[in-house]
């Protein structure tokens, strides 16, 4: 048995222009329905107390020519036909009273009294007050229509604007989040010291506050981590000349071991510190993608295997060409064999199917808070190896050349590197293919 699928209402009626449209409707519906109750209740009391009047006045009238055994008003009679019943016993138990009522088919004001155990009554007709009311009504119930429209049109400008400058804030805050720490709100309101600032006002100024403060530590990180790394370079560069003057011997090789790592972690925080800065220019040419990873996997010297599933235009596995720049290509591959080889365990497998290159080991997979997160720099888990400057660097590079880094973990155990290059698509048949051919512009 297949649960049944819950309706859901459309997007759009979570807009909070739609929301403010059913709210002032509503409103203005419930004004209007008061308003109009009140005016028709009170005009219809006093008409329909004229009219009692009348009758009252002509039945005192009916009366005294009644008891002076004169003729009776035109209108007058007793027990006359279409009098109501209810009104006919009033009258016949001793009472007087009054009741609207239809005579001939016209509206009437009734008006009843006791005469010898008999009903002396009397009419006075109501049809011109009745159209008084129903015209009164239509007025009220179009006069009402205008309004809403009305208001409807003056409060969906009002809010159209104000959800302009929200929707304008969110595109600025969705930018900054990519990293565009240039963009600002730069509202109108808030750039005039003599308007005072509302609530949307006072959240873009927050906003760009808090990008400007964001971008002044981002940058000052940006400058140390460069700092850092210039100023270390001339005194590794000085003790790796000194080290290799050491004598032969187990001591002379962990200084040069020590060495070298110092001097690889110092060219990472350069090459960090110029991605941070976007600075870097990519030379794009296309490349066969089977035969690059092939060289990456041999330059790594580790033992990866290497699948081919296929391309996608059907020219074989082989023919899989992709638009990138072959260095930082190699850099973003040798970086993820790198760091299966030195957190996971092996077998490490490195795919390719179509323009997607897969790296998968067989360890303990990536920790939550880098699949949360993404990579960050010196940060591992308790107990971990290495400075979280691989990944970083190949999440840094993977977006230079426009490709997509996704981390996850597979089911079965093991961190999974997928990465997506832009496919190369052949418009002209006569186009020699090629590796590191013409540059592409």
């Amino acid at each position: 048995m297949t649960e049944r699928r819950r309706l859901r209402p459309p997007s759009w009626t979570a807009t909070l222009t739609w929301k403010s449209a059913v709210f002032i409707t509503v409103m203005c519906c419930a004004l209007a329905a008061l308003l109009g109750a009140l005016v028709h209740t009170a005009v219809t009391r006093q008409t329909v107390g004229e009219a009692r009047g009348k009758a009252l006045s002509r039945l005192a009238a009916a009366t005294v020519a009644y008891e002076a055994g004169e003729a009776l008003p035109p209108g007058s009679g007793i027990d006359p036909p279409g009098l109501p019943a209810p009104l006919r016993a009033l009258a016949v138990g001793g009472r007087r009273g009054t009741l609207l009522a239809a005579r001939d088919g016209r509206p009437a004001m009734w008006a009843a009294a006791p005469a010898e155990g008999r009903a002396l009554a009397t009419s006075v007709d109501y049809s011109q007050s009745a159209r008084t009311i129903n015209g009164l009504d239509r007025a009220i119930v179009g006069s009402s229509l205008l309004a809403i429209g009305a208001t409807l049109l003056v409060g969906a400008f009002a809010v159209t604007r104000v959800t302009r400058r929200l929707h304008q804030t969110a595109r600025v805050a969705r930018r900054i989040s990519a990293g565009d720490l240039d963009a600002r709100v730069d509202d109108p309101r808030s750039a005039d010291p003599s308007r005072p600032p509302d609530e949307v006002a006072t959240v873009a100024v927050a906003l760009d506050t808090m990008a400007s403060t964001l971008q002044r530590k981002l940058l000052a990180e940006q400058r140390f981590t460069a700092d850092v790394a210039h100023e270390l370079r001339t005194p590794l560069t000085g003790l790796s000349a000194a080290a290799e003057l050491l004598p032969p011997g187990r001591p002379a090789e962990l200084v040069r071991d020590r060495v070298r790592a110092m001097r690889a972690l110092t060219e990472d925080l350069l090459e960090i510190s110029r991605l941070d800065a976007r600075t870097e220019r990519v030379d794009l040419a296309v490349h066969e993608l089977v035969p690059l990873a092939a060289r990456v996997v041999r330059a790594s010297g580790t033992r990866t295997a290497i699948r081919v599933v296929g391309s996608q235009d059907g020219g074989g596995a082989g023919s899989v060409r992709v638009e990138t720049d072959r260095r930082r290509l190699e850099r973003v591959l040798g970086n993820l064999i790198a760091n299966a080889h030195w957190h996971g365990h092996p077998p490490v497998v490195l795919t390719v199917d179509g323009p997607v290159v897969t790296v998968r080991d067989h360890g303990p997979g990536f920790p939550e808070y880098l699949l949360a997160g993404g990579p960050q720099r010196f940060r591992t888990e308790a107990g971990g190896k290495g400075h979280g400057l691989g990944l970083t660097i190949a999440a840094g590079q993977s977006a230079v050349i426009g490709a997509e880094l996704v981390l996850g973990n597979a089911e079965d155990g093991g961190a999974v590197a997928r990465l997506r290059l832009p496919e190369y698509v052949q418009l002209r048949e006569d186009e020699p293919p090629g590796d590191g051919h013409p540059e592409v512009t």
